[in-house]
């Protein structure tokens, strides 16, 4: 369970003899609102990797393990700083069991950083084995974390085998079904550009109602032996749209339906009419790979130390395809 042990620590006193100019208001991680920050705030940029099998999801709740609510406890341990004046938000809300290889987050602090390298080093020994920042770097007071965002990139992985791989089962999932990557890759291309996608878009549990048009830039199929790869990039999207998309191109891949069935579901604009032809996806194949942002805004502030790297991180899911390939031949001629 994830205890809110963090709120009870004791906050840092703020001084006010910095000249530094990152400051400013950002939100409030109880009601998402935006609040004034007291002044000067020094602002922070992670990079965060992390296996979403145990979590429920990213977004902080109190009596279920997510992956914000972990990452806040070991910020406000080594910062000292309660969770509500960390100001912690996060570029994108994955649900539970999804992974991330690029999720993207930023907090604020009253006071600033030497070097960042020990630090970095100190967050990442107090997270779990599944959890970890890849990157640690300072930002300036124009970069948000969720409104900076030009684009992100999701994947979804299939296994298309009679037998799953069993060091993938938590990373992809199994279609026992031949599939045709080409007539996939036909129906990918009607999905891109500018559309309406309320067709594929779950009901919400946020009461916020999002604006279901979204542009994507790419839907991508890559076929490496029997592990299927479906790499999507997008201004934005709705909730469960990605796990939705590759679920009914995975029924043109069966020759379920034909490529143009996407023309006609995204013009209904209506989610029962995709619920005739699939469900939705499990959400253990899906990963947050990458987040793009306003250039400008990833401009660093001046005086700031260093962004750090820290070491190389290996997650089994990013384990490279040529490498699954090999041992899938290798299996196959025992």
């Amino acid at each position: 369970m994830c205890f809110s042990t963090a709120l009870a620590l004791p906050s840092v006193p703020i001084t006010t003899n910095s000249t530094s100019d990152w400051r400013g208001k950002d939100e409030d991680p109880n009601k998402g609102q935006a609040v004034k920050l007291s002044l000067p705030a020094y602002k922070w940029r992670l990079v965060i990797a992390y296996d979403g099998t145990r979590f429920s999801g990213w977004q902080y709740q109190q009596s279920t393990p997510t992956v914000q609510c972990i990452l806040e406890e070991a910020l406000t341990r080594k910062t000292k700083i309660n969770r509500k004046e960390l100001c912690l938000v996060g570029a994108s809300r994955t649900d539970a069991g999804v992974h991330a290889w690029g999720q993207v987050a930023h907090f604020v602090t009253p006071f600033n950083y030497e070097t960042l390298d020990d630090v970095h080093k100190a967050v990442n020994g107090l997270l779990p084995s599944d959890i970890r920042v890849r990157e640690f770097s300072p930002a300036g007071p124009e970069f948000h974390a969720r409104f900076s965002v030009t684009s992100k990139i999701y994947s979804y992985q299939v296994y298309n085998s009679t037998i799953m791989d069993p060091f993938l089962r938590h990373y992809a999932y199994h279609s026992t079904y031949k599939l045709d990557a080409a007539v996939m890759r036909d129906a990918a291309k009607h999905f891109v550009g500018k559309h309406d996608f309320s067709a594929f878009a779950n009901t919400s549990r946020n009461d916020r109602i999002p604006n279901p048009v979204k542009t994507i830039f790419r839907f991508d199929v890559v076929e490496k032996g029997p592990l299927l790869r479906l790499e999507v990039e997008g201004s934005g999207f709705l909730y469960r749209q990605v796990r939705n998309m590759v679920a009914l191109l995975l029924q043109v891949g069966r020759q379920a339906v034909p490529p143009d069935i996407v023309v006609r579901i995204l013009e209904s604009r209506d989610r029962k009419e995709l619920a005739k032809y699939t469900l939705l996806l499990p959400p253990h194949g899906l990963s947050l790979d990458t987040i793009k942002y306003n250039e400008e805004h990833l401009i660093l502030p001046t005086d700031s130390p260093a962004s750090s790297f820290g070491t190389v991180v290996h997650f089994p899911w990013k384990q490279p395809l040529a490498e699954m390939q090999c041992k899938t031949v290798d299996n196959t001629s025992l």
